[in-house]
């Protein structure tokens, strides 16, 4: 079994991307900063995780997600590796996305709504484009 549930704060403002072809596929990348237990001198210590959403999910990254925000995630891990430029094999390990959820009103992670001039969300929670639905067929 390949799952994992994490809840972090995202690091920076999710980066999306496009690919190319007849029916662009939104391809969000994020980085989940997942606090440790604290040491025994009470320094905080976090694991920074890197996160990616596809398609419909990837949309509502763009659209919901921004630096500060505490949300929690769910997915599976994948391992990969590529040769860069010096021929040097390189890997990562990455959570392919299957959902995310918000863990905290907006005035409590003190992140702004992605567009500028957007009404102010109804008790404090950012809207939900009820156009997006998951319709399970993710590309993993």
């Amino acid at each position: 079994m390949n799952k994992v549930i994490l809840i972090g704060r995202l690091v920076r403002d999710p980066e999306v991307r496009y690919s190319q072809g007849a029916e662009p596929l939104a391809v969000a990348r994020y980085t989940l900063a997942v606090d440790r237990p604290m040491k025994k001198n009470g320094e905080k210590e976090a694991d920074f995780i890197s996160c990616v959403a596809f398609g419909k999910l990837g949309e509502f990254a763009e659209k919901h997600l921004k630096k500060g925000m505490k949300i929690a995630i769910e997915g599976r891990l994948q391992v990969r590796s590529w040769d860069d430029k010096d021929g040097k094999k390189r890997w990562t390990t990455e959570v392919l996305i299957s959902s995310h959820e918000f863990c905290e009103k907006k005035e409590e992670s003190g992140a702004t709504p992605a567009a500028e001039g957007q009404a102010a969300p109804a008790e404090g929670f950012y809207p939900v484009d009820e156009d997006i639905e998951d319709d399970g067929d993710l590309p993993f």
